[in-house]
């Protein structure tokens, strides 16, 4: 499984996760920029995202949703703030009401994203590091009750079967 750590800070209201790929960065950095890869691996199972938009560049957007098995729907949304292609992107983000598509009034979170090039068993490989802040504590609270950090995990351990689909 890529994850390899998971850390929440409550005081810093902070959660980061640590995940290796067997997989050179920009193989990895594709996985994020293009949004019908994004797409295969956003949301965990058996929520799949569809991706509207999706602009990867300081300024740029992306406004996504998920579904359920059961008919749920969830809207959501990034604002891009940097990016320094293929090592770390930064975006601000959170749900969004599903008609409007307005950002959550509850609160949103700050992401940053880095993407570090390693060796695993002496092969090009990338350590994937995701540190998301909240702008509150209630809605770190609201976010792991809904479980932002399980999904998370779910989602970054689906990379390492599109990274096989392609090596098939």
């Amino acid at each position: 499984m890529p994850v390899i750590s998971s850390t929440r800070d409550p005081e810093a209201r902070s959660l980061t996760i640590v995940c290796e790929f067997a997989a050179p960065v920009e193989r990895i950095w594709q996985l994020w920029e293009d949004p019908r890869q994004l797409e295969k691996w956003w949301c965990p199972e058996p929520f799949p995202a569809t991706f509207e938009t999706h602009d990867l560049t300081p300024g740029g957007t992306s406004s996504y949703y998920s579904t359920g098995p059961a008919g749920e729907f969830q809207r959501a949304w990034w604002a891009t703030t940097a990016v320094d292609r293929p090592h770390r992107i930064e975006f601000d983000g959170g749900l969004a009401d599903n008609d409007t598509k307005a950002p959550d009034p509850d609160g949103s979170m700050h992401g940053v994203v880095t993407f570090e090039s390693v060796e695993l068993g002496g092969r090009p490989a990338t350590r994937l590091t995701a540190v998301t802040v909240f702008d509150s504590v209630p809605y770190l609270e609201k976010m792991l009750a809904m479980g932002h950090e399980e999904g998370s995990k779910m989602a970054l351990n689906q990379i390492d079967g599109l990274l096989a689909e392609v090596l098939a």
